[in-house]
């Protein structure tokens, strides 16, 4: 064996770090980690005390030993009691004040009580999909120390209040567009893992902006756990919804439109072509949906009715696909009631897939313990499309708003909230 090999792993730690343990230890004489918590939350606060102090040395251009000419006629003002939260517990500092107010501390920003860094920097990364264990060797391959999967649990855990909170919130009275839509989770419940049916509702308000409205949890997908959904939407302020795209669950649109009497509900083209590819062999397949978009791409309704026709003869000898565009015909023709930038938000669920898609990073890491980690995981999801989205309406919404507006009905309609 080399004696490279054989030769002791040399320790990380400086001999500063060594000096600073063993003086808390010989002032403070630990003998539990509790102990040595509340230590390090004492030694916190002298600590913050005096980085502030040299930030304002640096601000005036002169420490508090300085009894000479100073290029400034800015002094200290006294201090400004602060307790701060930090992953430690409260710590209780002092903090210099100017007499100008001049003085923007890097350390800890004016205004701020939180410094608790770490938790931010879990939840950030819990948000982004990563798991327990690749949060925990992430934090101890940068910050150089470990951190368990229950601290991990713990700090996360500080947002399913925030969650329901969010859940539960008024919305607005009117929203454009809604789409909703159903993705699956593995829940453990009593012994043995279950895949449960995660609701989730996109709004785009008046203005295009995107907010997702709910998400609920049930055992499966169904028109009367929808129903109850779309009244619990009516139930938290909205008033009014111009069109519903969805993928067709039975009953659904007569559920939505028991509750929003005016609401016009739109079968998704996309689930429609998904549903009737199957019967269709997958050499065609290209031939296949390009006729189709000839259809409900088409320019008017009678250019639309004539690629019908064409596109009818054309697959005869696939029943199956035809009838279900047969049968769901209404979703198509209604779709040229209104413009063509209309239509294109209508006729596709693509927005809720892609948020779907989005939480699938989350959910993807395997079952969950209940359904208040479902929520954890999903809410801190939000969190971060909702940095992503940045309240900017969707793409070609001032297109879309100028073809609403042509339809009377709906322009009275959208007036009648344009300012909520």
């Amino acid at each position: 064996m080399s004696n490279a090999l054989m030769a002791p792993r040399k320790n990380k730690r400086s001999d500063a770090s060594r000096a600073i343990a063993q003086a808390i230890i010989d002032n403070y004489n630990p003998e539990t980690a509790e102990d040595m918590q509340d230590a390090l939350r004492d030694i916190f606060g002298p600590m913050f005390e005096a980085m502030l102090q040299g930030e304002m040395n640096s601000h005036l251009g002169y420490d508090t030993n300085d009894h000479g000419y100073k290029d400034t006629t800015n002094r200290r003002n006294g201090y400004t009691h602060k307790t701060l939260k930090t992953s430690m517990g409260e710590v209780e500092i002092d903090a210099p004040r100017d007499r100008d107010g001049s003085f923007d501390p890097q350390l800890i920003p004016k205004r701020t009580k939180d410094v608790s860094g770490i938790e931010e920097k879990v939840l950030s990364m819990y948000a982004k999909g990563m798991s327990q264990r690749d949060i925990a060797d992430t934090i101890e391959d940068i910050y150089g120390f470990e951190i368990s999967h229950e601290t991990i649990s713990t700090i996360t855990d500080q947002v399913i209040e925030t969650a329901n909170d969010w859940q539960n919130r008024p919305l607005k009275k009117f929203y454009t567009f809604v789409f909703v839509d159903c993705l699956y989770v593995n829940i453990r419940r009593e012994m043995e893992t279950k895949s449960c049916a995660v609701y989730v509702v996109l709004g785009y308000d008046v203005n295009g902006i995107k907010d997702i409205l709910g998400i609920w949890i049930g055992e499966s997908e169904g028109k009367h756990y929808w129903m109850q959904i779309f009244d619990e939407i009516k139930s938290r302020g909205v008033e009014d919804i111009l069109f519903i795209s969805m993928d067709g669950v039975s009953g659904l649109e007569e559920g939505a439109k028991s509750i929003f009497k005016d609401v016009v509900v739109q079968r998704c083209i996309v689930h429609l072509i998904r549903n009737s590819i199957k019967y269709i062999p997958s050499k065609d397949y290209k031939t296949y949906t390009a006729q189709l978009k000839k259809v409900y791409g088409a320019a008017s309704l009678k250019v639309a009715e004539a690629e019908f026709e064409r596109f009818k003869q054309a697959w005869n000898q696939y029943p199956g696909a035809v009838d279900v565009w047969v049968r769901n015909w209404n979703h198509v023709e209604q779709l040229f009631n209104y413009g063509s930038a209309v239509r294109k938000v209508m006729y596709t669920t693509n927005a809720i897939e892609s948020v779907n898609s989005s939480f699938r990073k989350v959910t993807k890491k395997g079952s969950f313990p209940s359904e208040d980690a479902v929520m954890k995981a999903l809410y801190l999801r939000i969190t971060e499309l909702y940095k992503k989205w940045n309240g900017r309406p969707v793409s070609n919404w001032a297109l879309v708003r100028n073809q609403l507006s042509m339809d009377d009905k709906l322009q009275a309609r959208i007036l009648k909230y344009e300012n909520f």
